[in-house]
């Protein structure tokens, strides 16, 4: 959106959302600095600056002295008290909700572990939906105003239709509104990598990667996600990182699902004797046996074996990790990323993931490029696409607070 606002009466919804992106931007500022950064007068800036006040949108407080002469600013800034945004989450394992002012502070956040796995979507969206009321209700009294929904799902979205989400069990589900508020769904490797954008890193451009059971990757480019032209970019748990491996839910074989998805992971906290048990990765098999299927425990055990050294944790991990390199060479190649986020079940895991993941892409990439993308863990952990989902709706009020006074 252009920083100039529109001088007449009939783009003052306009004119609202150029001076609030302005303090959004580089805030706070004062009615003058507004003006002056905007190009409107600063009797429209004035009134503009009412109508936010009045929206719940920012707040006026403390004297600004810019200069010698003169009576001091007061400084005007977004307001976290008065609007907020409502996050969800439906995960394999688990639902999560939270809720998000204005300024992207979390005031409340709520998960709640399930199998979904195979499961009724109606159970599973009813269970959501009592979810989505009771943590709408607990900010309302608190003084807040929620105003718009989003919900993060694993799998490919169209509209209000979830497509496909296999690991869920689900193919083309619509997905009634959960709260009686604006509302949208979108695949949740996206709205994470909006959520490391807006929580987390804050780079305007990287590829985030998000491990789960199934794994997903967002790739960002000047603070937008790339989706492709069905919405399906992104799609890396099933590039192919072993020709003829073991098969995959998608219906190909040696997919990186396999080998470094959550369920082979946490499959190292139950698999002693298991196929592949013993040895290190090779050439032909860069992830070793992937027979670990099945998760046996949680993420935070596995971190306590890594910790304690349990060699068939640490293989598992090294396995992954090296599957994964494969994977993201194939990204770069594609994409030329300068910035690779690992989130998700990766976030915790990342002391032994990184060594496996950085030595595979330095070995592949070093007749392309003379250094191979920096690789650093996600700020937002598991919290991402929930996260996300919230500063979608953020993103939205930011951009037409005009619809807060029914203009």
């Amino acid at each position: 959106m252009s920083s100039r606002g529109v001088r007449h009466d009939s783009m003052r919804a306009r004119n609202l959302a150029v001076v609030l992106a302005t303090i959004h931007r580089s805030g706070p500022h004062t009615r003058a600095e507004l003006a002056e950064r905007t190009g409107l007068t600063k009797t429209t800036v004035s009134s503009l600056v009412a109508d936010l006040i009045e929206a719940g949108v920012v707040s006026e407080s403390g004297a600004v002295q810019k200069g010698e002469r003169g009576r001091p600013g007061v400084a005007v800034s977004l307001s976290g008290r008065r609007v907020a945004a409502l996050g969800l989450e439906i995960n394999i394992d688990y639902l999560a909700a939270c809720v998000v002012d204005l300024t992207r502070t979390v005031r409340l956040r709520r998960t709640r572990p399930a199998d979904n796995r195979n499961s009724d979507p109606a159970a599973i969206l009813d269970g959501l939906r009592v979810l989505a009321k009771e943590i709408t209700a607990e900010a309302e009294a608190g003084g807040l105003r929620v105003i718009g929904a989003a919900l993060a799902v694993p799998g490919t979205v169209e509209g209000e239709v979830l497509r496909s989400a296999p690991h869920l069990g689900w193919r083309d589900v619509r997905v009634p509104d959960l709260v009686d508020l604006p509302f949208e769904i979108d695949n949740e490797a996206n709205l994470a990598a909006l959520g490391e954008l807006w929580f987390g890193s804050r780079e305007s451009d990287f590829l985030y990667v998000s491990g789960e059971i199934g794994i997903g990757a967002g790739l960002v480019v000047d603070g937008a996600v790339f989706r492709g032209t069905y919405g399906l970019a992104g799609e890396l748990g099933h590039v192919v990182v072993v020709p003829d491996g073991p098969a995959c839910r998608c219906g190909g074989r040696g997919c990186l699902e396999v080998y470094a998805g959550q369920d082979t992971l946490l499959g190292a906290l139950g698999s002693a004797g298991s196929a592949g048990s013993g040895g290190s990765a090779d050439a032909a098999d860069p992830a070793g046996a992937a027979g670990l299927v099945g998760s046996t425990g949680s993420v935070g055990e596995l971190v306590a074996r890594l910790e304690a050294g349990d060699p068939e944790a640490v293989r598992t991990c090294e396995r992954a990790g090296h599957a994964l390199g494969v994977a993201l060479t194939s990204a770069v190649h594609l994409l030329d990323p300068g910035l690779i986020v690992l989130g998700g079940i990766y976030a915790p895991l990342y002391r032994w993931l990184e060594g496996p993941v950085s030595e595979g892409l330095g070995a592949r990439l070093a007749q392309m490029r003379g250094t191979p993308p920096a690789l650093v863990v996600s700020g937002t952990g598991p919290d991402a696409a929930v996260l996300g989902a919230a500063g979608s709706v953020i993103q939205r009020i930011i951009a037409d607070p005009a619809q807060l006074l029914g203009l």
